[in-house]
């Protein structure tokens, strides 16, 4: 598979009020296919977010270099959706002219894009609600919303950054049932970032494991279950070989302690 992302020897470093630095990221490489899924896990604080904003051109950084389908990332990459775990969503705006708005940002006429906004509204179960607003809403709800406003405009790449990380288990896993679904239809390019080894495993190709600051790439996991993947995945021995595997590399970072930490009382 041809790479769409590159990221080569990324560094990312910021000055701290005590006027030293802090080494966010340390010489990344990582290469994200046309139409691949693939998620970066790690602990807080190990610059996943800083990795995914730099991928946006929202930032820039302080050596190395990304592309994205050979043009070198210097300002905002435009054509792009992100999905943020806050939903952002405008509460003066119904539902439609929320996922309308990614054209009045772009500068464009919403009119002729409202047949396309309902359709890919009514595809994630929304459609009765086009015309409510966001505080009629469910927070999955909200949260289908943002992820319409950053498909509507069919752009190649989607950045999710923790998106579901707010909601509830249920809302969770139900949100990542469909999250699928339109991955499968659309094959859009996707990095997607969070917290959660099983929420990797379910959606991703491959699963990108981050050490702790200095955030680097300990290992890249490749997910070899067959798609659609529903829900009774996660019993079998593949799917928990595979969280397994991930979790003792946490364990042998020290990110997760095999026992609790324990406070003596005098």
């Amino acid at each position: 598979m041809s790479a769409f992302i590159k990221i080569r020897e990324l560094v990312k470093r910021f000055p701290t009020r005590a006027g030293d630095v802090t080494v966010a990221l340390d010489h990344v490489d990582l290469d994200i296919g046309l139409g691949e899924f693939v998620s970066v896990v790690g602990p807080s604080g190990c610059g996943k977010s800083t990795l995914l904003t730099l991928v946006a051109g929202l930032d820039a950084p302080s050596s190395g270099e990304i592309s994205i389908g050979e043009q070198r990332v210097r300002t905002p990459y435009t054509d792009v959706g992100i999905v943020f775990q806050r939903d952002l969503l405008l509460d003066w705006r119904t539902v439609l002219r929320n996922v309308l708005v990614q054209f009045e940002m772009r500068g464009m006429d919403p009119a002729p894009h409202a047949t396309r906004a309902r359709s890919i509204i009514a595809s994630v179960g929304l459609g009765p609600f086009e015309s409510k607003y966001p505080w009629e809403l469910s927070g999955g709800m909200r949260q289908r919303v943002s992820i319409c406003r950053a498909l509507v405009h069919d752009p190649p790449l989607l950045l999710m950054d923790e998106p579901f990380g707010a909601l509830d288990a249920l809302t969770r896993e139900q949100l990542q049932v469909d999250l699928q679904a339109i991955w499968q239809r659309s094959r859009k390019t996707v990095m997607f970032i969070t917290h959660s080894i099983s929420e990797a495993v379910f959606l991703s190709d491959r699963v990108v494991v981050m050490t702790p600051r200095p955030g680097k790439v300990r290992e890249i996991l490749p997910i070899d279950l067959p798609r659609p993947r529903d829900l009774d995945v996660r019993d079998s021995s593949e799917f928990t070989g595979y969280t397994h595997h991930i979790g003792r590399l946490f364990r042998e970072m020290g990110v997760i302690r095999e026992t609790p930490l324990h406070q003596h009382v005098n």
